[in-house]
């Protein structure tokens, strides 16, 4: 038998994220279509369970507050806002903003004098956003086009990095780790949504329970979440599981923050790969309704 070469390794596995990004552009350009087209999140991006999934996940009021089209493209996950803490003045930056809706109530929370990204590989929900931030006439919001394992952003350019049931999503989890590390200023945090599996569960059993571009067989586990986090020197992680959304698996709120100092990052790292531990509810404990709202989607509710 013969051993695959190096070249031939990097092949396969470049082409296995470019069937994984293709996979999810096609599946979140449908949703745009279908945000601008029918009057609700048609088709496989609404489920029986409608107060856990998409617009429902965000309070009347903010609901409210924006475009019609921004309510109805959010088709995952939770809230991140509610966890972000987000100050006047600051820059934040939404992974996979889909048609907008986090960065537009992230501008509402930031001011005139802050500034909220959104960073998206697909052009039909970057124009969905760029309709949706014009007629809510959002001044101080930008869209970019890219992939989260390649953020186009310099080093140390934002205070917060958010995201909605996208990083299960990714083709290279880690780079998107090292990438939130690098354009995270010294003493910047993140605060996402995504799904979670027990440690239990096998790759194999991630995609016996749901498909990628649902949001279930890409997932990690919690304690490879933490690990990832803690490998490129994020600190203060927390992973809280809020609901289940398969056998073992989660929606979960993660919590993790860039060391102010270089001192600390060095810390960090020196204290071993696992960093800090990892701060959950036992995988059956939920939060309560009010903070179920920062739970994760089920299969074709992402964005």
């Amino acid at each position: 038998m013969t051993t695959p070469t190096t070249s031939q390794t990097s092949f396969a596995a470049d082409d296995a994220a470019a069937s994984i990004h293709e996979a999810v552009r096609a599946r979140y350009a449908d949703a745009a279509t279908k945000a601008t087209t029918t009057d609700c999140c048609s088709g496989d991006c609404c489920t029986e369970d409608a107060e856990l999934f998409g617009p429902a996940l965000y309070s009347a009021l903010e609901r409210d507050e924006l475009p019609e089209a921004a309510v109805l493209a959010s088709l995952g996950c939770g809230n991140p806002i509610a966890v972000a803490g987000l100050n006047p003045g600051e820059r934040v930056l939404d992974l996979g903003s889909g048609g907008g809706i986090d960065v537009l109530l992230s501008a509402k929370r930031v001011g005139p004098t802050g500034r909220a990204i959104g960073l998206d590989m697909t052009d039909e929900m970057l124009a969905l956003a760029q309709q949706n931030a014009a007629q809510a006439g959002a001044t101080n919001v930008e869209f970019l086009k890219g992939h989260i394992e390649a953020i186009p952003l310099p080093a140390a350019s934002v205070d917060v990095v958010i995201s909605n049931c996208v990083i299960n999503l990714a083709a290279d989890k880690p780079a998107v780790f090292r990438e939130i590390a690098r354009v995270l200023r010294p003493g910047g945090r993140m605060g996402v949504s995504d799904v979670v599996a027990e440690d239990r569960l096998s790759v194999e059993d991630r995609l016996e329970r749901g498909s990628y571009t649902g949001c279930i067989a890409g997932a990690l586990s919690f304690g490879e979440f933490q690990a990832g986090l803690a490998a490129v020197g994020l600190t203060d992680i927390s992973i809280t599981p809020t609901h289940a959304v398969a056998d073992g698996m989660h929606g979960a709120i993660i919590k993790a923050r860039k060391p102010a100092a270089v001192e600390a990052v060095a810390a960090s790292v020196a204290a071993g790969p696992m960093g800090q531990p990892v701060t959950a509810l036992a995988p059956l404990q939920m939060l309560t309704d009010a903070d179920a709202s920062e739970a994760c989607c089920g299969d074709g509710c992402c964005s």
